[in-house]
């Protein structure tokens, strides 16, 4: 799952992009209206940590520009402004929470993930295929009961081919999903992690597997 952090202070992004990346998500961080509206238009995002006083312009038009084009994507206002009329205005400009600084990053996580477990919304509570289960808020996998070790990437790749699975998966996607903007990214990175990710499902005994569509993409089924 993959979130946009939009905050012109860059200590705080960076602590906040952080506590994101340990937590599970794929993290886009950056300080301006200009940039993060450039940043929706070109991936799509999970959730949203919007600031409200950025450095050129107000988070509110931001906000209001992206639900004026239909973006339904959760977004969580993180801001110093804690009036009532403020919080009222933040919400009715489509805000789905607001969050006042200073904060705690814990809570700030939970609200994430609350947002994320909303109906239609990115995390749901248990994935299961085959033997293999999954929990998107524990971020914890197994295989017939048995808790399966996996990186955070692998953990977010399966993921991801668990909500698909029988589904094709393109390389595209699971770029776009797991990796941001400034992360490097090798020619085969993604080739690199599909094929750990596959071992660890078939040392595990998981009857499931990720087949390769050679040009196509991947597919998480029943291993042959």
């Amino acid at each position: 799952m993959r979130v946009l952090v939009v905050e012109d202070e860059p200590e705080l992004r960076e602590l906040v992009r952080a506590a994101l990346v340990r937590a599970g998500f794929a993290v886009d961080a950056t300080g301006t209206v200009a940039d993060a509206d450039e940043s929706l238009r070109m991936a799509a995002f999970d959730a949203v940590v919007l600031d409200l006083g950025l450095a050129d312009g107000d988070g509110l038009t931001l906000l209001r520009g992206l639900r004026a084009r239909g973006e339904a994507v959760p977004v969580l206002i993180l801001t110093a402004r804690d009036g009532p009329d403020e919080r009222v205005a933040g919400l009715d400009a489509g805000s789905d929470d607001y969050l006042v600084k200073p904060f705690h990053m814990p809570e700030l996580l939970s609200r994430i993930r609350a947002l994320l477990r909303r109906p239609n919304a990115a995390l749901g509570l248990r994935l299961e295929a085959g033997n293999v289960a999954f929990l998107s808020v524990e971020r914890q996998a197994s295989v017939a009961g048995a808790p399966l070790r996996l990186s955070m990437r692998e953990t977010a790749l399966l993921e991801l081919l668990m909500r698909r699975a029988g589904r094709v998966v393109t390389r595209e996607v699971i770029e776009q999903s797991l990796y941001g903007f400034d992360e490097p990214l090798g020619s085969n990175a993604v080739e690199v992690l599909v094929h750990r990710l596959r071992r660890k499902l078939q040392d595990a005994g998981a009857s499931l597997s990720v087949h390769t569509l050679r040009g196509v993409g991947y597919l998480l089924s029943e291993a042959a």
